[in-house]
């Protein structure tokens, strides 16, 4: 990826946007954008975002004018860019869940391919499996209930469930003849039914009891029982003759002979025949039969019962009798659950063996989770706790969260959405971040190559969790496996971004025009301004942005009550003596508070006064064919000169006021003033602009001048000619 060409139109809120990004030429991996708010950046980076997740119905477009046709050419060294090459990295981003890609942490290739090869034979005799399943059962999710009767941790695969209900009761089972969730429904309405009306299924059981008791056939005993389920296996076992053919014989209780399989099962018929007849019995069926025609919802359990009465006697241990149906459906599949269970287990060293190599190299993840617990400063740390699984069954990851407000010993094991509730914005912002390191991580071994865009992936932080993010940044930078593209309204993480990648040439602010035209031009302000600006005094804008920084200056190392700080005040507001106050008196006063100065000469009229000094170059700046809207001079100009231009007009409107009274907060007081003398004013909406666009532009506290930034040029013009025309 040497260049990447940009050619964007109506994309969101961009209007046209072409710019290339030659990471060849300019020999880096990265480019640094400064995007004021309300540019470009969002929708920068949803357009990526978009052409990502390739979603036809989701395509960049302008939202708000729908006819317009929008353009999205992006090209990488002249070929149209793979959607699966784009990851758009946003702390705010909830949808993402990184842990999915940790099973991709496999470092060796060949074992991957070795445990694919394994697994996909695997699922595909599953699969097989599944459907003969299906059909003898008629379940609707006959794998998932098999998994729920049967599993006994969560570890547990398909074929281990399977393997252990086989091996244990296979060849003791009868077969049911009916479909599994008409009694095994899905909402467990016959279970529910079951525990509600134990009292007439007791009855029913009772009386069952004692004909057993009383058959000369069937018998119970000491809490053994010898009924229909034992009888139909005995039957089954000498169903071909031979135990008789040998010369044995069976010795009923009432000493009756039986001599061949069909005598007994005419007995054993006839014994059914005479219990499920049993008017007693017949009784305490037809108070069941009557509570299940109750609930509508019973329907087919009430088919099933009708037929076979005596399924009321099983379902007396619900979930036993659950088991026994699964045993039995895969008992009538019993060569085929064989040669399942025989295959997997063929298969399950070798998988095991894998396993065993992969941990040795999938240390990655381990790294990452370390990663994020050292360097991120949250409340919780982060835990994998199905580190097998994840190889072995291809499952997504488990990952637990460990609460702790530093009050307790104990940390607490939080879910995901519970975390995310107890959570401070910043916090939430970390745990996302902590997504899209899996994200990013997972594709390095990538055959495509990688475009990072981060979108102000530092905002909310705190600086310990910021200075986190732009470590880990700096590292992606350095590896050389990605391009990365980062956006940013942020001006301090801006200037420290470029600062630690050492990203000067390659950083640019974003501009754009009233019709939505956007351009990047060179970073500027990287590094100390009021150093740049003393360089410059000799400049007029630079002579004036200087009064706000000197002014600040003083009032840290001196006093707000020294004479200087006094003249610098009065040069930012009208007062009494501002126009004595000269050009020439405000140089004096920068070479008597810097050395650095003390030689510089001005190429301007130094016997002007500095007010009008300041409507000169404000006016010279709204006059320009192509400002620029960067430039900070501009900006603090234009609001020093805006501010000074309403309070002339204010004073001269209340001509009782004493200017002495007004010693802090001059412009709201005077507009205070103002508002209660001319209430109905038009002029109040100019005021107001002034009172709430200016002072962040005139008082430059901590040096921390993001806000004249991040404010348009366009703006102030409109602002300061606006109360030009102030009557």
């Amino acid at each position: 990826m040497n260049t990447l060409s940009i050619d964007l139109e109506y994309c969101f809120g961009i209007g046209k946007f072409q710019h290339e990004f030659k990471f060849a030429d300019k020999q880096t991996n990265t480019f640094l954008i400064y995007a004021p708010n309300g540019t470009m950046k969002t929708s920068f980076a949803k357009t990526f975002d978009s052409i990502a997740k390739d979603d036809k119905k989701n395509m960049p477009r302008d939202r708000v004018y729908e006819i317009r046709t929008s353009r999205y050419d992006i090209l990488v060294d002249g070929e149209q860019i793979l959607p699966e090459s784009i990851l758009v990295i946003n702390a705010e981003n909830d949808g993402i869940d990184g842990s999915s890609k940790i099973s991709s942490f496999i470092a060796s290739k060949e074992l991957k391919q070795k445990y694919d090869t394994v697994y996909s034979e695997l699922e595909l005799q599953k699969t097989e499996f599944i459907k003969k399943l299906k059909a003898v059962s008629q379940s609707y999710d006959c794998e998932k209930e098999i998994m729920e009767t049967f599993s006994e941790n969560h570890k547990d695969t398909f074929f281990d469930v399977v393997e252990r209900a086989f091996r244990n009761g296979a060849s003791t089972i009868g077969k049911y003849n009916f479909r599994y969730n008409d009694i095994f429904d899905r909402k467990e309405n016959v279970k529910k039914f079951l525990d509600k009306n134990t009292a007439v299924l007791d009855k029913y059981m009772s009386d069952y009891k004692v004909l057993l008791a009383n058959s000369k056939f069937f018998k119970e005993a000491d809490g053994k029982s010898f009924g229909t389920y034992q009888a139909n296996e005995l039957l089954k076992s000498i169903e071909d003759n031979s135990f008789f053919d040998a010369g044995h014989k069976f010795v009923l209780e009432d000493d009756t002979e039986i001599f061949n399989f069909q005598q007994l099962q005419d007995v054993v018929k006839q014994e059914i025949e005479r219990i499920v007849n049993d008017v007693k019995l017949k009784a305490s069926f037809e108070k069941v039969d009557k509570a299940i025609a109750s609930n509508v919802e019973l329907r087919a359990f009430k088919k099933v019962i009708e037929k076979e009465n005596l399924l009321l006697v099983e379902l007396k241990d619900y979930d036993a009798f659950k088991e026994k149906v699964w045993v039995s459906f895969l008992s009538e599949l019993e060569s085929e659950t064989k040669s399942l269970i025989d295959f997997y287990l063929s298969k399950k060293s070798e998988l095991e063996k894998i396993v065993e190599e992969a941990k040795k190299e999938s240390a990655l993840w381990t790294q990452i989770i370390d990663k994020f617990n050292n360097r991120f400063y949250v409340p919780f740390k982060v835990v994998l706790t199905n580190h097998d699984d994840i190889v072995l069954k291809q499952q997504t990851a488990s990952l637990d969260f460990l609460y702790s407000d530093g009050t307790e010993p104990l940390a607490v094991n939080k879910r995901k959405e519970d975390l995310l509730n107890i959570l401070s914005r910043g916090e939430r912002r970390a745990y996302f971040i902590l997504q899209f390191l899996f994200e990013i991580e997972s594709r390095k071994s990538s055959a495509v190559e990688q475009l990072l865009v981060f979108d102000d992936v530092a905002d909310s932080f705190d600086y310990k969790n910021k200075y986190a993010i732009i470590e880990y940044i700096n590292e992606l930078h350095l590896s050389n496996t990605f391009k990365i593209l980062i956006l940013t309204h942020n001006f301090d993480f801006y200037r420290t971004i470029s600062s630690r990648l050492n990203l000067y040439r390659q950083s640019s602010m974003a501009i754009g025009d009233d019709q939505r035209n956007i351009f990047l031009k060179d970073g500027l302000y990287m590094n100390d301004v009021f150093k740049t600006y003393l360089k410059n005094i000799d400049n007029p804008k630079v002579f004036i942005s200087l009064i706000t920084f000197v002014r600040n200056i003083i009032d840290y190392t001196d006093s707000n009550k020294c004479d200087d700080y006094d003249k610098l005040t009065s040069c930012l507001h009208f007062k009494e003596n501002s126009d004595k106050i000269l050009v020439s008196d405000l140089l004096t006063l920068y070479k008597n508070r810097f050395s650095k100065v003390a030689e510089t000469e001005i190429p301007f009229e130094e016997s002007a006064k500095i007010q009008d000094f300041i409507f000169e170059v404000a006016n010279s700046i709204i006059k320009e064919g192509s400002i620029d809207q960067i430039n900070l001079e501009n900006k603090i100009i234009l609001a020093i000169a805006s501010r000074l231009r309403a309070e002339r007009y204010m004073i001269s409107k209340l001509p009782d006021l004493d200017l002495k009274i007004l010693d802090y907060n001059q412009t709201r007081k005077l507009t205070a003033a103002y508002q209660q003398k001319y209430p109905d004013s038009s002029n109040l909406g100019i005021i107001g602009r002034v009172n709430l666009m200016t002072p962040e532009n005139i008082h430059v506290n901590s040096f921390m001048y993001e806000p004249l930034l991040d404010m348009s040029v366009f703006h102030l013009v409109d602002t300061y000619k606006a109360v030009l025309v102030l009557k």
